[in-house]
């Protein structure tokens, strides 16, 4: 039996991608779902298939980037379940443009998603996963461990989320509230399809093959299990875990191989020289 079997989960971001694998996941082993994502549309298709398979779930449109909204989704869900078990903060948005070009409003737009989307759902959410001594979760990602360039706001927001899980694992140590950091590598997602150009529209068509990385399903599973295992840090993909061995005993070299990586994708914002 499932350690997450009856426990209230709250995703974020939960309309696709990572976050539409993790509810599913989630709900196959027992658990009670929340929902939260900007789509409204995409999360009552969801909830829908949840219910045909017997879940107990329940949604709510939420811009996490917004104090307001976080504080009312933390709300919602004490009122329809009375607890919440684990949060996972999973909702995010990327960028592909270099700083000198990208307008400023692009960076605030990521950092308030990413960071303070974060900041806000766990503020709220902190007194009511103290008392199950519950699980907090931030999905971050690569860029989180190792500066992308291209991504220099998407980056910065992942270090950050990082800072601030690490120091609430800290001050948490004798609380019972476990904190887990999960850094996946590329995954397929649509998270590049929306990711934001200098002048901050979409980005559209990803420019990744998307075939030849590791599926948002399988990245649910991890961390799933590595919540029920309480686990501190999971990093993903061989890529990943090259990347982060490479820049902590060879950074110079880490550095030149992370520019022609990212140098190389079609239309990249940046030529190598």
């Amino acid at each position: 039996m499932s350690a997450l079997k009856d426990k209230v989960i709250l995703i974020t971001g939960a309309s696709s991608g990572i976050g539409e694998a993790l509810a599913i996941e989630a709900a196959s082993r027992g658990a009670k779902i929340m929902l939260a994502a900007r789509n409204i549309e995409k999360l009552k298709l969801l909830a829908e298939k949840l219910q045909t398979k017997g879940v107990e779930v329940h949604f709510a449109k939420t811009d996490v980037s917004q104090e307001a909204d976080c504080e009312n989704l933390i709300a919602e869900t004490l009122k329809y379940f009375q607890k919440i078990d684990v949060l996972i903060n999973n909702a995010g948005i990327s960028m592909r443009a270099l700083f000198n070009d990208a307008n400023m409003k692009v960076i605030k737009q990521v950092m308030d998603t990413n960071f303070w989307g974060t900041v806000y759902c766990t503020k709220f959410a902190l007194p009511h996963l103290l008392k199950q001594k519950g699980s907090v979760s931030a999905v971050s990602s690569v860029g989180g461990l190792n500066g992308l360039p291209g991504r220099t706001g998407y980056s910065a927001s992942k270090f950050a989320i990082r800072g601030f899980m690490d120091s609430l694992r800290i001050e948490n140590l004798h609380t019972g509230l476990h904190v887990l950091m999960a850094f996946p590598g590329f995954t397929a997602s649509n998270i590049r399809n929306t990711a934001l150009l200098a002048d901050g529209s979409q980005q559209g068509e990803s420019p990744r093959n998307e075939a030849k990385m590791m599926t948002a399903e399988a990245v649910a599973r991890h961390i799933l299990n590595a919540i029920e295992k309480r686990k501190r840090t999971i990093l993903l993909t061989n890529t990943g875990k090259l990347t982060v061995l490479l820049n902590k005993f060879w950074p110079k070299l880490a550095d030149k191989l992370v520019f022609n990586h990212m140098a190389s994708e079609p239309d990249s914002p940046f030529l190598k020289k």
